[in-house]
């Protein structure tokens, strides 16, 4: 073993990339990873960062903002705000164009091998999942030939350096590396964001400068079996994912609007690892589709965008993250053969179960899907932290 200070170089992709990330740090015994046994698999909502100017701020308001394209929906219901007092009107904000035929610039979302590339464009990217859940949740108002297609795109990889005492990684049943990796979400998330407009060196603000990710698209950073835990302690396990968006000053280039950088991080998950059926691409689909539904993260991710909900699952929240009513929930992955492999997304919670509809609107007045017996009743009515 080679001993001293180490830096874990924890390798990813941008899009869909034809090779695994590499690997390259230091070991040693005292930073092998607890099992995941015992750990609780899921995913968090992260709060936005960037940079912002007085200029840009000002101009920003009246200007708007430089990102994917959106439409505003609301709807009216009885509940708590976040600040706790009665509210009947919600705003959302969703990553798609009301009516049309839309496609993004290029969905950047990124694989571990060679061999499922193709399958898994198909079925997370070009809308055979992620489009259908919003085809199910528009089919009363849509159009026949409405559709939210992504277009994937092939991007560099790049490199995440991780300080040792930050990690913690398991070895293979023949003694290499790595099985999983465990990293500490503070050093990881702030190390994967820019520390300036101007830095190049972090992987968001590098693909950013190189173009590989723009205001017009949305990018997923996908890691192999790289999983984050919480309060600097490795047993506070398992965030396998988030979405957020980087914000940056504005430019004569762009009329002065902020410039938003919707992205995803994402772990790609081997069998074995977790419960049977919790693999592979269910993180990326959970991601994608809350990416597609939430992309600014509530307003500037500060929630409140739905009235307080308790899920069977024991989250409690008031957002449109439409994956994390599911999570942990028996059947909230499926299996889905294409090109000789299974693949297992997960299933999704739909607008009108935050909008407490009752009877759904959605396709066969479903409120998840595609698995519509996954959710078949409402939150009950809550207060602020579900009180």
């Amino acid at each position: 073993m080679r001993k001293g200070k180490s830096v874990f170089q924890l390798g990813f992709l941008l899009a869909i990339l034809a090779w695994g990330a590499s690997l390259a740090f230091a070991q040693s015994r005292d930073q092998l990873a607890p099992t995941l046994s015992s750990a609780h698999r899921g995913f968090t909502v992260f709060r936005p960062r960037g940079h912002r100017s007085a200029a840009t701020s000002a101009k920003a308001v009246s200007q708007g903002i430089d990102s994917i394209k959106t439409f505003n929906g609301e709807f009216r219901v009885p509940g708590v705000g976040a600040s706790g007092n009665p509210q009947q009107r919600w705003f959302y904000t969703i990553a798609i164009s009301d009516g049309e035929t839309m496609g993004t610039e290029g969905m950047r979302a990124s694989l571990v091998s060679r061999e499922v590339i193709a399958d898994s464009i198909e079925l997370v990217c070009r809308g055979q999942f992620s489009d259908a859940v919003q085809r199910a949740q528009f089919n009363n108002v849509m159009q026949t030939d409405w559709h939210t297609f992504l277009k994937p795109a092939v991007k560099p990889a790049r490199t995440l350096s991780i300080p040792r005492g930050a990690y913690y990684f398991a070895l293979n049943a023949d003694g290499s590396c790595c099985a999983f990796v465990l990293a500490d979400i503070d050093v990881f998330s702030k190390r994967l964001f820019p520390t300036s407009p101007s830095d190049t060196s972090s992987p968001v603000g590098s693909a950013e400068h190189a173009g590989d990710i723009t205001t017009k698209s949305i990018a997923t950073f996908l890691f192999p079996n790289t999983y984050l835990y919480s309060g600097h302690n490795p047993n506070n396990c398992c965030v396998l994912g988030f979405h957020t968006y980087d914000f940056e000053p504005g430019d004569a280039s762009n009329g002065f609007r902020e410039k938003r950088y919707v992205f995803n991080y994402s772990s790609w998950i081997s069998p074995g690892l977790f419960a049977p059926g919790f693999e592979d691409v269910t993180a990326l689909s959970h991601e994608i589709t809350e990416s597609l539904n939430d992309p600014f993260v509530g307003s500037d991710g500060v929630h409140g965008i739905t009235p307080w909900w308790l899920s069977q699952n024991g989250n409690c929240q008031n957002d449109l993250e439409v994956g994390d009513v599911i999570e942990g929930l028996p059947d909230s992955t499926l299996s889905i053969k294409t090109g000789g492999r299974t693949y297992h997304p997960q299933n999704e919670a739909l607008l009108q179960w935050f909008e407490f509809q009752s009877p759904s609107t959605a396709l066969g007045g479903a409120y998840s899907y595609p698995n519509q017996s996954v959710l078949t009743s409402l939150s009950p009515s809550v207060g602020v932290n579900c009180k």
